[in-house]
C-alpha cells in the first residue's frame, strides 16, 4: 500500500464542507469570508451545492476556506 498524501480534502466532500463550515461560522460568516449571493441571498445547503459545482474559483474558495478552519480548530 501506498501512503496518502497529507491532502486535507481527501474524503471530504462538498457538502462535507459547507456544512461544516456554516456551523462553524453561520452564513452570514460565511458570507463576510466569501462573498457570493448564494451566501448572502436566502441562503441553503442545496442552493450553495448548486452553484458551487458550477462555480471552480467559488468552490476553490470554500476549499480553501475549509482548509483553514479545520487546520486553526486542530
Amino acid at each position: 500500500m501506498t501512503d496518502q498524501p497529507a491532502d486535507p480534502l481527501h474524503g471530504v466532500t462538498l457538502q462535507m464542507m459547507l456544512e461544516y463550515l456554516v456551523a462553524d461560522r453561520g452564513w452570514e460568516g460565511l458570507a463576510d469570508s466569501i462573498d457570493v449571493r448564494c451566501f448572502t441571498h436566502d441562503p441553503s445547503i442545496k442552493s450553495s451545492l448548486t452553484f458551487l459545482r458550477k462555480t471552480p474559483w467559488a468552490r476553490a474558495k470554500v476549499e480553501a476556506l475549509y482548509v483553514r478552519a479545520v487546520r486553526w480548530a486542530r
